[in-house]
């Protein structure tokens, strides 16, 4: 048996932007581990899908359960304040609590191919040869979402004075992201965490962001960039495990931690048994 099969059972979490990518990859992890997870997107298997693509918050649902866990599929456009708040209340209702929030929602590449966005331009394109258009998308569906469901869980956390929000970004300190809508999205996300963390610490509710790597998500490979990729979505997933483990979480408030750090941490691998170390975007650093 998985010796982190019983490391969070009894506990229930929320993993949003659970189609695919890293957040398919954190529902996965926190179902090994033992967890309810309720799992939402807007790809169903009952309607639209996000670029057309196969996978759906169901198909994760059920590898949640097949990773040892329980998986609740819930339909939800985190983009949508009316829908957030049905789907935090309906949690509610169900289960009576939620102990962990993991926001992986993030459509800023959305209709990338790998080269160029359906606006035509590429990733790491200068700034004045890009539609703003694409910076509203980012926010969007990067800081909005993410205040959107903080703000909605926030109150039973803060009654209950207890749980966990973990913001999915990229931790901007080392300097430019390279793309300039990129860069402004993530580091505007990880201000919003850096307050979040401030404003819910008295009530003993720890925010925090984590940084991954580059993740071999399903676009990455459909794009032909798997070579490129320094680990799987379960590396990220294992790291929202071993945080909502640790009884001392509340000392990394307000932080974006990388995903590398916390596996010499907390001593956790990623599927294959390797710990890839911190990855940076080459040749962009100032």
């Amino acid at each position: 048996m998985n010796e982190s099969a019983c490391l969070l059972a009894g506990r229930v979490c929320l993993v949003a932007g659970a189609s695919r990518g890293l957040g398919r990859g954190i529902a996965k992890a926190l179902g090994e581990a033992g967890a309810t997870v309720i799992v939402t997107g807007r790809s169903s298997e009952a309607g639209p899908r996000t670029d057309q693509r196969q996978e759906t918050f169901e198909d994760t649902a059920r590898e949640v359960e097949a990773a040892g866990g329980r998986g609740h599929p819930y339909r939800c456009d985190h983009t949508n304040e009316r829908e957030v708040d049905q789907l935090v209340s309906w949690c509610l209702r169900r289960f009576g609590r939620l102990d962990g929030v993991v926001d992986a929602v993030w459509g800023g590449n959305e209709g990338y191919d790998g080269e160029r966005y359906p606006d035509g331009s590429a990733f790491g394109a200068p700034f004045w040869r890009r539609p703003v258009a694409r910076l509203g998308d980012s926010f969007e569906s990067g800081v909005y979402a993410q205040l959107l469901l903080a703000r909605a869980v926030a109150p039973a956390m803060v009654q209950a004075r207890k749980g966990l929000i973990v913001t999915v970004s990229f931790d901007t300190q080392g300097g430019y992201l390279g793309d300039v809508f990129y860069d402004l999205a993530k580091a505007a996300m990880n201000r919003l965490t850096l307050a979040m963390g401030i404003e819910l610490s008295p009530f003993g509710v720890t925010a925090l962001g984590l940084s991954p790597g580059h993740v071999l998500t399903e676009r990455v490979r459909d794009a032909d960039m798997a070579h490129e990729a320094t680990e799987t979505p379960l590396y990220a997933g294992r790291a929202v495990a071993a945080l909502l483990a640790d009884s001392d979480v509340a000392r990394h408030a307000g932080q974006v931690l990388h995903v590398a750090d916390l596996a010499r941490t907390y001593r956790f691998t990623d599927k294959d048994g390797t710990q890839p170390a911190r990855y940076e975007i080459q040749g962009e650093r100032q």
